[in-house]
């Protein structure tokens, strides 16, 4: 708490030496490619919080600016940042113009994801990937977890067919291991990130900065593979852009039940003042997706989706060094799959449903002190409310209901003097969470046990009640010096955790932690054109709830639910990675080629220890600490290959192994669910400024799935037919999974229409339908077993219209 007001106190002082005063020293100017005007260009003051973006036309305009000697920088993606020095008068106009070179590799862009301090792609000591909002609609893509697919090392996968639960494993570890940033702040709670992901639309974001392993040392616990960064669209100039999609799932296919529809609509707009010193942007999405029968048996392998997101950011410049800015984020999301949709969840025989509403809010001051310095004051917000069902066989006490609530509050300095740059920051977070099973009757159904039997069950069953809060200090020091720099740091995190289920004087409810986790980066310039890196990064994870102990898996013969062992403890990591990255550039080829090694021994590593079911049927997943540790390694391959204006090529593969030192599931030493080699291609055809195509592919390898049966021995009459029709199978054991290749085609025509433009596009997902084949069918199935792509054939058109379309 302390923290928390000492913040406000600074904030009286913190806008002092805003400017008012008109001084009518204004600056305009065009920009340049190749000889043509070009649009959407940031123009930037240097230290300061001014700047504009220049019209369709490739001019701009800024008034009112403070007087003196300005860096005015010149910046946009796919382009080499220009800056140039002015000195600026009072009642003065000067023209100040620019031409920018081309930068089709993305080395020139400007990441913050690799230090918390906005960095050139190319200087950053760590590899940073990016996927630009271009990429992302010249994919198809809907959700944010989607579009992750197309990024070394990263994969979406399904682990449910009743509810659609996904998770994007990094370097093959889960996506707990991974920790969400929006716009760099760590407030995407456990909550929200059962569904993690796929809640978020991809209409909203920029950009995505993902970077591979040991984030703990300036972001805190779970960032052990790494960071995923989703930076929302700010409010540069004024315009507009609405887009309708409509997709046809499972065309095609045989022994599927109906095509299921997926419809979405999307609409973006800004509005800037003259003066450029106030702006708003607001979004908004809407998706119906209809759940999806894969092998005609009445139950879903895709869920039924509605969602409805919308959200806002606006800022405000108080004079030239001041700026404050507000975002807010609203999805309201339901989500069911089982059988019998058109029912109360209680009348299926299975259902699996989520009804989530989160806010997100977050505001942030920022302030430079001199041209090299910049502080930043924030707080973050995210609250979460969830209903649910997770039951089967008719039971009406499996409805829920959880609450959550996370914030993140901080400040942070940044200084660049010469050849050092310094970033510095103390934080504190928190994260409440309660997760209730609502108390009702249990009927069971007296077709399928042989006898009616009403169960008492009145009362309302905490499952989770539980309070976390870290506070963290961190500092990162980056030195330049020749054709080398090193970029090191740490960050000391204290976190206590509470478990309310019982009473506060029981120790094992407690747990405390104190974790210092150092990391240090080293790029070497060989050559002008090949980098060598070299990362090492140690990091943790706190012994809390985490996304998957939310989900209830079920079906008629068992349900899975999962917990932490009173006993467990951190998991720790060391992590190294090191690669070179070999670009070349000629006339309009460009090529660049990256390789990077990774390697991370886990110590304490959380394990799961599953029980055989119950009286009632159900098996109880906990959370423990391996004895021995757990080792993943492996490369990453990248090229990106640009051989005209018209022709783009991205590809990236991963081939790793990730084992535990000692057996665990099924006696197996390998982690379940992660395919030894996995990877992408996309390719990007121009023709002329009208037509365009996009062809893109993932690859996912084979895997070891676990696949639960039922035991022939003690299977009631139903189950007993369910084995023989072969809709399950009987025993548990490791199932081999094949290889997948998804391919997926798109066409887009764009044309001019009274002054915007408009886009008709269309095209493929899944084109040879590399899709599962032997999903379990019926009440008695497993639903957790589900591998490959997450989606089948699907066949979408759709139509865009904006004053801004960038493909």
């Amino acid at each position: 708490m302390k923290f928390k007001i000492s913040i406000f106190f600074l904030l009286p002082g913190f806008f002092l030496s805003a400017q008012k005063m008109v001084t009518d020293a204004n600056l305009s100017g065009h920009v340049l490619a190749d000889g043509q005007h070009i649009g959407y260009v940031n123009i930037a003051l240097k230290g300061t919080t001014i700047g504009t973006i220049t019209e369709g036309t490739g001019h701009y305009r800024l008034i009112n600016l403070p007087t003196g000697t300005f860096t005015i920088v010149a910046s946009s993606v796919g382009y080499k940042m220009v800056e140039k020095e002015i000195t600026l008068y009072k009642n003065s106009t000067l023209e100040l113009n620019f031409e920018l070179e081309p930068d089709v590799l993305g080395l020139e862009e400007v990441i913050i994801s690799s230090d918390r301090n906005a960095k050139k792609r190319g200087k950053a000591p760590v590899v940073v990937n990016t996927l630009s909002h271009k990429t992302l609609t010249s994919n198809q893509v809907i959700t944010a977890g989607e579009g992750l697919n197309f990024l070394p090392g990263m994969r979406l996968e399904s682990n449910c067919q009743n509810c659609g639960f996904t998770q994007v494993r990094m370097n093959g570890m889960e996506g707990t291991y991974s920790q969400i940033l929006i716009n760099n702040r760590p407030v995407f709670s456990g909550l929200a990130g059962v569904y993690g992901l796929e809640l978020i639309p991809a209409n909203i974001i920029e950009r995505i900065e993902v970077v591979r392993g040991g984030g703990s040392a300036l972001y805190g616990s779970n960032a052990i593979a790494g960071t995923i960064n989703l930076v929302l669209k700010d409010p540069v100039r004024n315009y507009f852009e609405a887009a309708a999609n409509y997709g046809f799932i499972g065309t095609g296919m045989e022994n599927s039940g109906e095509n299921a529809s997926d419809y979405n609509l999307n609409f973006n707009a800004s509005v800037v003042t003259d003066d450029a010193k106030t702006g708003l942007s607001i979004f908004s999405f809407h998706r119906d997706r209809e759940a999806f029968d894969a092998n005609g048996d009445e139950f879903s392998e895709l869920t039924q989706i509605n969602n409805s997101s919308f959200g806002a950011r606006f800022f405000h410049r108080i004079g030239t060094k001041s700026k404050i800015s507000v975002d807010f984020l609203n999805i309201n999301e339901e989500r069911r799959g089982g059988d019998q949709l058109d029912k109360p969840e209680h009348e299926a025989w299975i259902a699996e449903s989520a009804a989530h509403d989160i806010k997100n809010v977050t505001v942030s001051l920022d302030r430079f002190t001199r041209e090299q310095g910049h502080i930043s004051l924030y707080a973050s917000g995210q609250t979460v409310n969830r209903d649910s069902y997770y039951g089967a066989m008719r039971s009406l006490k499996d409805y829920g209901r959880s609450e959550g609530f996370t914030y993140n509050t901080g400040a942070q300095y940044n200084l660049e003097t010469g050849h050092l740059s310094l970033v510095a920051g103390i934080e504190n977070s928190g994260d409440q969470l309660l997760d209730i099973k609502l108390g009702y009757p249990d009927v069971t159904n007296a077709f399928l046990h042989g006898e009616s039997t009403v169960i008492p069950h009145t009362e309302n069953t905490i499952i989770a009640d539980q309070y976390k809060n870290a506070s963290g200090i961190y500092a990162q020091l980056d030195a330049e010096y020749n054709a080398v720099s090193v970029s090191a740091g740490a960050r000391f995190e204290h976190y206590y955790i509470r478990d309310q289920l019982k009473t506060t004087d029981d120790p094992s409810r407690e747990k405390t932690g104190n974790v210092l986790s150092p990391r240090i980066s080293i790029l070497y310039n060989i050559m002008p054109n090949l980098k060598a890196r070299f990362s090492y990064a140690q990091g943790y994870r706190a012994p809390q709830i985490f996304d998957e102990d939310l989900h209830i898996e079920s079906s008629g013969s068992r349900t899975v639910i999962h917990k932490n062992d009173p006993d467990l403890k951190q998991e720790s990591s060391h992590s190294i990675t090191s690669s070179l990255d070999f670009n070349f550039v000629h006339n309009r080829t460009s090529m660049e080629f990256l390789a990077e090694a990774f390697y991370t021994r886990l110590i304490d590593p959380f394990a799961n220890e599953f029980s055989e079911p119950d009286a009632s049927g159900v098996v109880t997943y906990t959370r423990i600490n391996s004895e021995g540790g757990a080792t993943v390694q492996g490369i990453n391959l990248e090229a990106d290959l640009v051989f005209s204006r018209y022709i783009t090529v991205k590809s990236g593969a991963t081939v790793q192994k990730s084992w535990y030192d000692d057996p665990q599931e099924f006696d197996e030493n390998k982690f379940l669910r992660t395919p030894d080699s996995y990877g992408f291609l996309t390719v990007d055809l121009i023709s002329g400024k009208d037509l365009g195509a996009t062809v893109t592919g993932t690859y996912t390898g084979p895997m070891l799935v676990p696949h639960f049966g039922i035991d022939p021995e003690e299977a009631t009459e139903q189950e007993s037919d369910a084995i023989f029709r072969g809709d399950v199978i009987t025993g548990s054991r490791l199932e081999k999974s094949g290889l997948f290749f998804d391919m997926g085609v798109k066409l887009h025509y764009t044309f001019a229409i009274n002054g915007a433009r408009m886009q008709l596009l269309g095209g493929v997902k899944n084109l040879f339908n590399a899709y599962q084949q032997d999903f379990d069918r019926g009440i008695y199935r497993d639903p957790g077993y589900t591998f490959g792509p997450v989606q089948p054939r699907t066949i979408y058109m759709g139509i865009r219209i904006g004053n801004r379309l960038l493909n």
